[in-house]
C-alpha cells in the first residue's frame, strides 16, 4: 500500500507540474530603449532576458532592440498602450501625460542619496504609482535607476548657480524640466534624447542634463567638455509591459515575469551604481573638465527653485506630494535612528 501511495503521490506531482508548465506557452518578448546597448540599463534588460529563460526553462525569452531604433520613449510607451510593442523601461517622467503624480519624483532637489529613492520607490508610495498605470494600457514591473542629473555643456564650466544664465540646454520634453532650467537662468529646449548628440554636435545645443552613466555610454564627451555635478533631479526608470501583452499572459507566466523583473531591478541598481562611480574618473580621461557646486551655490539653486516646486507640487497633486514628503521623513528618520 505504502508503495501504491508513493506512486500515487509521485504521478499527482508529475501532473501538477505538466499543468504549471502548459501555462507557460514559448514566447520572445520585444523589448524597445532609447540608450545604447552597452549601457548598463540595456545589459540589465539583457540579464532580465536571462532570468525569464531560467525561471521559465527556456520558454520565456526577451530581445533588446537599442539606440532608439523602436522610437523614443513618448513613442515607445504609445506603442504599448496601443499594442504594438510588448515592453519599454522610459524615465518616470513620460508617464506624467498619462499619470500626474508621477511627476513628483523628478520635483529638484527631493532625494538626498540612492538608499532614500530605493526606500520610497519600493514602498507603498512607489507601489501606489505603479497600481495607477494598467486604466492607462500599461504595466508597472518596478522602478530602475537612472540616477542623479548633472550639467554638461560646450561654452564654459559652471561653478555657481549663475553660470547657467543663457546656456541652451537640451532637456526631456517636460514642463516641469522645463520650467526649472528656465528658472535657474537657462535656455531650456526639449528634445528626443535620440537627436540630442547629433543637435550638440552641431552646436544646436550647448549642452544638456543626465546621470553619468549615460553621459559616458553615449559619448557625450565628444562633443561636451564641461561637466558640474549639480545633482538638480534624481531620475528613475519604469519597467512597462503593454497591458495587452499582459492580459494575454497565464498566471504561471505573469509571476514568472514579475519574479524575473524583480531580480533584474536589482541587478540594474547594483550595476549602474558600479558602473557610475567608474564614469567620472573615465570623463575625466576623456578630457572632460569636472567641477562640483559648492553648497552654498546649491542653496541658491534651491532658492530660485522655490516657485517651480510649489507650482509642481500642486500640478501633480499636495496630496501625493505630501505623501512622498512622508515617506522621506520617515525614511530619514530611521536613517537617524541607525546611526
Amino acid at each position: 500500500m505504502q508503495f501504491r501511495s508513493l506512486g500515487v503521490a509521485a504521478a499527482l506531482l508529475a501532473a501538477l507540474a505538466g499543468s504549471a508548465s502548459a501555462q507557460v506557452k514559448e514566447h520572445t518578448f520585444k523589448i524597445g530603449t532609447g540608450l545604447s546597448e552597452d549601457h548598463p540599463q540595456a545589459q540589465a534588460l539583457k540579464y532580465f532576458g536571462e532570468q525569464l529563460a531560467a525561471k521559465s526553462g527556456g520558454k520565456l525569452n526577451a530581445r533588446v532592440y537599442a539606440s532608439g531604433s523602436l522610437g523614443n520613449d513618448v513613442s515607445m510607451t504609445s506603442a504599448l498602450r496601443g499594442g504594438t510593442l510588448e515592453m519599454t523601461i522610459p524615465d518616470s517622467s513620460t508617464l506624467v501625460s498619462l499619470v500626474k503624480p508621477f511627476g513628483v519624483l523628478n520635483l529638484p532637489l527631493t532625494f538626498n542619496n540612492e538608499q532614500e529613492a530605493d526606500a520610497v520607490l519600493d514602498g507603498p508610495f512607489g507601489q501606489k504609482l505603479l497600481a495607477k498605470l494598467p486604466e492607462k494600457g500599461l504595466v508597472g514591473l518596478g522602478f530602475w535607476e537612472n540616477g542623479f542629473r548633472h550639467v554638461t555643456n560646450s561654452r564654459r564650466a559652471i561653478q555657481s548657480a549663475d553660470d547657467l544664465n543663457g546656456l541652451k540646454l537640451r532637456v526631456i520634453q517636460s514642463p516641469l524640466f522645463l520650467d526649472t532650467f528656465s528658472a535657474l537662468g537657462a535656455n531650456a529646449t526639449p528634445m528626443p534624447f535620440t537627436e540630442l548628440y547629433s543637435a550638440m554636435e552641431q552646436k544646436a545645443v550647448d549642452g544638456q542634463e543626465n546621470p553619468p552613466a549615460t553621459i559616458l555610454a553615449s559619448k557625450f564627451y565628444e562633443v561636451q567638455k564641461h561637466l558640474v555635478l549639480s545633482r538638480h533631479m534624481y531620475s528613475a526608470w519604469v519597467l512597462l509591459m503593454s497591458k495587452k501583452t499582459w492580459d494575454g499572459l497565464s498566471p504561471e507566466e505573469q509571476k514568472i515575469v514579475q519574479d524575473a523583473a524583480r531580480e533584474a531591478k536589482l541587478y540594474e541598481r547594483k550595476t549602474i551604481r558600479a558602473f557610475s562611480e567608474t564614469a567620472l574618473a573615465d570623463l575625466k580621461k576623456a578630457g572632460m573638465q569636472i567641477t562640483e557646486l559648492p553648497a552654498a551655490e546649491q542653496a541658491k539653486m534651491r532658492t530660485k527653485l522655490q516657485p517651480v516646486l510649489a507650482k509642481f507640487s500642486k500640478e501633480f497633486g499636495e496630496d501625493t506630494t505630501a505623501e512622498m514628503n512622508g515617506e522621506l521623513a520617515k525614511v530619514r528618520g530611521g536613517a537617524s535612528a541607525a546611526k
